[in-house]
């Protein structure tokens, strides 16, 4: 069981706090994993907005974590306490993954922790972080960034995002995908994305967009093109480029490539296909442009990917 403490103290923000907490304190149905322990870490009693909060252990208790999450900081022009940074430090030195969540960049930046580092907080507050810490190279148009031991989101909804990239990483897309569909939100939407899109969804229901994501993702065994694609929608490549970006914030390609990359995740966790059986069901046609990228996207080839999530989730049970 994977042990994973939130960091609380006073003029932490509750939303971000509640989404991790939503996320990895509640074991979905029907999943059989060792799932995570979740404690809050803080000093005693602490106030997030209108809510008080009784911590279940010391800010000390972080360095015995697996995973620290550090949720959004309210104030940003104010220094968050100082034990609360130290006690972060030390978590990362002993060896924890330490998340932020939102303006909760500020306080892994104040450990020191982003310095020669990508980074991101909420969009608002990326010129302060960028100005406050020179040595952080801070990102203002991606949802989250992912160092490895080190990772950011931005706010709102991308905590959201960050929170279940983690779990993809820790249990694999198909558990992931589980979680997300119990919290009714988009199962993925990659951490490169920009943090603003003019429309993020539809705003009318016979917009085009809307019955095109589905009819492609009941589709991804197809060879499917850009035209292909246009022309479901009824549009020129052109237009429906612009449209992609406004609500998807991508081009249609690499969001269908996307699409085929997170199926064939799943079906190498899943089942026992083959590799080009799993390059037909998601559209490569062959294993050797699978294999080219899968390798690219995810940084494995699709036999280690398959090889290492079994391994993992033998040793967890």
């Amino acid at each position: 069981m994977r042990t994973l403490a939130l960091a609380v103290t006073d003029g932490m923000l509750h939303y971000e706090l509640s989404v991790a907490y939503e996320v990895f304190a509640s074991r979905p149905d029907g999943v059989t994993v060792p799932w995570y322990d979740v404690a809050l870490c803080g000093p005693g009693a602490v106030r997030a907005g209108r809510f008080r909060l009784e911590s279940d252990h010391g800010l000390d208790r972080l360095p015995h974590a697996d995973t620290v999450i550090v949720p959004g900081w309210a104030d940003v022009d104010e220094d968050p306490p100082a034990e609360l940074v130290d006690a972060v430090r030390a978590a990362h030195e002993a060896g924890a993954r330490v998340a932020s969540l939102c303006t909760g960049a500020f306080v892994l930046a104040a450990a020191g922790l982003l310095d020669g580092r990508r980074a991101t907080t909420h969009w608002a507050h990326t010129e302060v972080l960028a100005a406050r810490y020179p040595r952080v190279t801070v990102d203002p148009d991606v949802l989250y960034v992912d160092n490895g031991s080190v990772l950011t989101s931005a706010g709102k909804a991308a905590a959201m995002d960050l929170c279940l990239h983690m779990i993809r990483l820790d249990h694999g897309s198909a558990i992931a995908n589980t979680v997300a569909r119990r919290l009714v939100v988009p199962p993925h939407r990659a951490g490169g994305q920009a943090q603003f899109v003019t429309a993020p969804v539809p705003d009318q229901d016979d917009h085009p967009l809307g019955e095109l994501f589905p009819w492609v993702l009941e589709r991804l065994d197809h060879a499917l093109t850009v035209e292909d694609l246009a022309r479901r929608a009824n549009m020129s490549s052109r237009h429906l480029g612009r449209h992609f970006r406004s609500v998807a914030g991508t081009t249609p390609l690499q969001w269908l490539l996307t699409q085929r990359i997170r199926r064939a995740q799943e079906l190498l966790e899943t089942t026992g296909d083959s590799v080009d059986a799993i390059a037909t069901a998601t559209g490569m046609g062959t294993a050797t442009t699978l294999r080219r990228h899968f390798n690219r996207t995810v940084g494995v080839p699709p036999d280690t990917y398959r090889r290492t999530f079994r391994s993992s989730r033998s040793t967890a049970r």
